[in-house]
C-alpha cells in the first residue's frame, strides 16, 4: 500500500493493525518520489481531502506536483485511485472534472457521512468516510458499519 501522507497524520495502526509498516510519507514537491513512477508497485491512492483545483488538474492531465503526478500514474496503470472532494457546494467544471475524472478510472467518494448508524460525536461521522475509503481499498477494518 503505497499512500501520500501527512507527516501529521494520525497512528496508522491504530487505524489499521500493521498499516504504518506498509506505508510511505513523501513531501508533495517531490516528483520523483517512487510513487510517481508506474513501476512503483502499490493497492491505490486517496486524495483526502481533494481540492477543487486539484481535481481540475488531475482531469487536465497537469501533473506539477507530487500527488497529481502519482494520480496520473494510478489512473494509467489502471490502479486504485479514489478522490474525496472537500468543496460543496459544487460548480459545473467541478462536476465536469468529477465526470473526466471517473471516466479514467477514478472513484469520487464525497464526504458525506452516514447518519443512520447514530453516530454520537465527530469522530463517529468521519469514521463511516475513512471506513468506506478503506473498504474500497480492499483494506480491512474495524471501522463501524451499517448491519
Amino acid at each position: 500500500l503505497g499512500l501520500d501522507l501527512d507527516p501529521h497524520a494520525p497512528d496508522l495502526d491504530a487505524l489499521v493493525p500493521g498499516l504504518a509498516a506498509r506505508a510511505s510519507v513523501c513531501d508533495p514537491r517531490d516528483v520523483g518520489a517512487p510513487i510517481a513512477s508506474g513501476s512503483f508497485r502499490h493497492d491505490g491512492m486517496v486524495i483526502i481531502p481533494c481540492s477543487g483545483g486539484t481535481l481540475g488538474r488531475m482531469a487536465s492531465g497537469a501533473s506539477e506536483d507530487l500527488i497529481a503526478r502519482a494520480a496520473d500514474v494510478c489512473l494509467k496503470e489502471r490502479r486504485k485511485l479514489i478522490l474525496v472532494p472537500r468543496e460543496t457546494p459544487l460548480h459545473l467544471l467541478q462536476l465536469r472534472n468529477m465526470v473526466s475524472l471517473t471516466a479514467a478510472g477514478a472513484l469520487i467518494l464525497p464526504a458525506s457521512p452516514s447518519f443512520y448508524t447514530r453516530p454520537v460525536d465527530l469522530t463517529a461521522l468521519v469514521d463511516t468516510i475513512v471506513g468506506r475509503v478503506l473498504d474500497h481499498l480492499g483494506v480491512v477494518n474495524a471501522l463501524p458499519r451499517w448491519s
